[in-house]
């Protein structure tokens, strides 16, 4: 798994979209207390759900390879002059 240029600012990015993703379809309501990492599984698993992204196979999946999932799917979503990329 190769490391994405600003892939740590492309992890904030996307669980802020995810956020804003989840609660827009009514699937879940984040409360401030909830950490990144438990934020970070639920988006991962509900993005999978959806079948927006491709799952990591079981035996592969951790919160480091979910996060570098997450950062590929909000870098897809951002324009191609976007500072990030």
């Amino acid at each position: 798994m190769k490391k994405l240029k600003n892939e740590a600012e492309l992890v904030k990015g996307a669980i802020i979209a995810g956020v804003k993703y989840a609660e827009k379809r009514g699937a879940a309501v984040f409360e401030p207390t909830d950490s990144a990492s438990e934020k970070i599984l639920y988006i991962y698993r509900l993005l999978v759900h959806d079948k927006v992204i491709q799952p990591l196979p079981e035996n592969q999946v951790s919160q480091l390879s979910m996060k570098h999932k997450l950062a590929i799917w909000y870098a897809k979503q951002l324009p191609k002059d976007h500072p990030l990329l």
